[in-house]
């Protein structure tokens, strides 16, 4: 597979990480001289080989940011894709910066394959998102903000209200904000509260003394969470197009009318950001989910990781919040605008503005589900592969309800990772309980964010009459499997769904994921036995068809690519293509070079954490890294191996290439048996890799260069290009 469309990489200019070691052999060695010389051996554990994956992370939410500078992109989008940039953030404090944290916080400091300190990452991870959150402010207040003006999209500064903007908000501040909000007067009976996570908030310095005689000169305001943080003014009121105040704007204009005879010095918001990993072990509870619910609770009150405020906060004030968090100067962030950027992501879905928005789409059908009544039948005469969104979730939601309703499906059994609240799959499910089917569910409460959502879908298929497990102790189940077995003609027939992601709908219009829906025999016992060994006890049971992990998955992996190493080895043709979202896995990546000093040529389509370094002479020459970056959240993971030997492989997959998908979760890998499947999806990736629009290569140091098409080459971008071929074009009805 040729990689058509492909510029030459050049140097980024974003923020790097330490380039590897000197590892190429001393090139002043004459020719006759190399012949008899020995090649030089790396030690492929050095450090220097290996790209530390927080600060691989980092990269891609940077390639997110740039999505917003993106003029062929519709202006919307571009201030979505900003937001986002402030979303992943958040969770990368969260998590990943509030993991290295308590690391060294309890002295259990854990270093990866690059050797990096947990301290000397949170210090790399502190200069890189200053730099980019100066830039994103940048880019939303000299940037965006006065293109969508442009557009009659505006968000009126203090200093532009008009007078009657001036009168509305006095109304709107009385009657909609003064009410629910709470100002905390800071003294010795009354200390600082203690705030949630993420919540916004101003410190507010006063001069004067209050009734009681107290003259502390500083209260805090939480702004309750039901308040919108960005609020709409008629059109009678604000002018023609589109006009928001924040809600930060309507606090301190009537900040005075919260303090009564006092006087307000100044008004600042701020916003902290906390510890939000659920620290529950569950091989020391007795009820998972009980422990989760209190857990849940705590997860808004976590550690204090970071601190934005609004960079007109004098440094005495800034100061003390640093102080009353117990954080450093470094993990300060004074920025020029909303502390709390994502709450601006409702305007992104204008209904006003179509225009400044991607285009609408309608996932397709495939002709083989199109003009069958009944889905099942479908199925039988053939497996039917999906790719979504470009082609439709429906027939899975399909499979479900039809199993529901049909009176010869027996039993159904599924895993749940992701669903969300209001899942259609979730309720075919309850129906088929409540109609007397055998229903068994896997709900893997852990999904992380998705803890409440998935403990009250648990309850809700209990109350139907469900048996809900939820899962293995000390592993999470991220698999994406559905079995469903019917009596046909006096047989019990099995049916599967076999999925790249997650069972929600609406994950499932924005995210690319493949679903195989099958009855192929040994695939669906397969399945079948995994359940029994999820939901009941015993010995690993010897699948056919599917591998698992962490019983089967990493040992059939590395194999697989040991052998397009021996095959080039022996001067065979040999090609690996893998697309993942992350690539953290040292294993993996030492497996990888190998191959690649063998001769294999190898491209990785990883759209996050990517931890090995292409390009290095003698170890990995022969690998390209790429990262697509769209209207489209690549998801799906797919492995292509050339296995020239015989026919070409396919397997599609739930689990990343990281540790803790290979050895600590359940996860399915299963291959594609159809030539034409195979012929199909590798036609597919070969689209990723000729993209030269949206793609981003990741170079040797670290950094990303961004391919852009040359005037004498054709501009391809990927997503769109599968859109146009795959799914339907929305007509409008006149």
């Amino acid at each position: 597979m040729s990689n058509a469309g492909l510029t030459e990489p050049t140097p980024s200019a974003q923020q790097t990480v330490e380039a590897p070691a000197t590892l190429v052999a001393d090139d002043t060695i004459s020719s006759d001289e190399s012949c008899a010389a020995i090649a030089p051996i790396i030690n492929l554990d050095d450090n220097s080989l290996y790209i530390h994956r927080e600060l691989s992370q980092l990269q891609f939410n940077i390639r997110v940011l740039e999505q917003a500078l993106d003029e062929s992109t519709p202006l919307l989008e571009r201030l979505k894709f900003l937001l986002i940039f402030s979303s992943n953030l958040d969770e990368f404090f969260e998590i990943r910066v509030a993991g290295l944290k308590k690391q060294i916080t309890f002295a259990r400091e854990q270093v990866d394959a690059d050797g990096l300190q947990p301290q000397q990452a949170l210090t790399r991870i502190a200069e890189v998102v200053h730099e980019q959150v100066d830039r994103q402010y940048q880019i939303l207040n000299d940037i965006l903000l006065p293109a969508l003006a442009l557009h009659d999209i505006r968000f009126i500064r203090r200093r532009y209200w008009t007078s009657k903007i001036k009168a509305w908000v006095k109304g709107y501040f009385e009657a909609e904000i003064a009410p629910i909000i709470t100002p905390i007067g800071l003294d010795p009976t009354h200390p600082f509260p203690l705030l949630v996570n993420k919540s916004l908030n101003f410190i507010v310095e006063l001069e004067g003394v209050d009734a009681f005689g107290r003259d502390s000169g500083l209260a805090i305001l939480p702004a309750p969470r039901l308040l919108p943080r960005i609020i709409q003014v008629p059109e009678e009121i604000g002018g023609p197009g589109v006009n928001y105040v924040f809600l930060s704007s309507m606090i301190h204009a009537h900040a005075d009318d919260l303090f009564h005879g006092m006087s307000v010095k100044g008004c600042y918001q701020f916003r902290l950001t906390r510890n939000a990993d659920l620290s529950v072990d569950a091989e020391d509870v007795e009820d998972l989910a009980r422990a989760l619910r209190g857990e849940l609770y705590s997860r808004r009150f976590g550690d204090a990781v970071r601190l934005e405020v609004a960079d007109t906060c004098p440094a005495h004030l800034v100061n003390f919040l640093l102080n009353q968090f117990g954080l450093s100067p470094a993990e300060l962030y004074q920025v020029n605008g909303p502390v709390n950027l994502t709450r601006l992501l409702s305007v992104t879905g204008l209904d006003s503005h179509p225009h400044l928005q991607f285009p609408p789409f309608t996932p397709s059908i495939p002709k083989a589900l199109q003009n069958s009544e009944n889905i099942f039948q479908a199925i039988s005469k053939q497996d039917i592969l999906l790719y979504h969104p470009f082609e439709s979730f429906t027939p899975v939601i399909d499979l479900l309800r039809r199993a529901a309703q049909d009176p010869n499906v027996l039993a159904i059994k599924q895993t749940l990772y992701r669903a969300g609240a209001n899942s259609e799959i979730v309720d075919a499910l309850v129906d088929a309980a409540r109609s007397g089917k055998e229903v068994t569910v896997v709900i893997e409460l852990r999904a992380r964010f998705d803890e409440e959502s998935n403990l009250a879908l648990a309850s809700r298929l209990q109350a139907a009459g469900a048996v809900v497990i939820y899962g293995v102790v000390g592993f999470k189940t991220h698999a994406k499997i559905v079995s469903i077995l019917r009596r046909e003609n006096g047989n019990f027939v099995r049916y599967a769904h076999l999925g790249t992601g997650n069972y929600h709908a609406g994950n499932a219009r924005l995210y690319t994921d493949y679903s195989l829906l099958t009855a192929d025999p040994d695939l669906c016992e397969d399945v079948s036995k995994l359940f029994n060994q999820l939901i009941g006890m015993g010995k690993t049971l010897r699948m056919k068809k599917l591998l698992h992990a962490p019983f089967t998955l990493r040992k059939t992996l590395l194999e697989l690519i040991a052998r397009e190493a021996s095959n080039a080895s022996d001067g065979k043709d040999a090609r690996i293509i893998i697309k993942v979202n992350a690539l953290t896995d040292a294993k993996m990546i030492k497996a990888l070079y190998k191959a690649s000093q063998a001769g294999v040529k190898i491209d990785l389509i990883v759209r996050g954490m990517c931890c090995l370094r292409p390009g290095i002479p003698g170890v990995s020459s022969t690998i390209q890294v790429r990262s697509i970056i769209g209207q489209l959240l690549e998801h799906s993971r797919v492995f292509y191996f050339l296995n020239s030997d015989a026919h070409e492989q396919v397997l599609l997959s739930s689990a990343d290439w990281m540790e803790r998908n290979l050895d600590k979760r359940i996860e399915t890998c299963f291959p594609l048996a159809n030539k034409k499947m195979i012929a199909r999806v590798k036609k597919e990736l070969q689209i990723y890799l000729s993209d030269n629009t949206h793609a981003w290569l990741l170079q040797s140091d670290g950094s990303y260069h961004h391919l852009q098409a040359s005037c004498k080459q054709t501009a391809i971008h990927a997503q769109a290009l599968l859109l146009e071929t795959l799914s339907m074009p929305l007509v409008e009805v006149t």
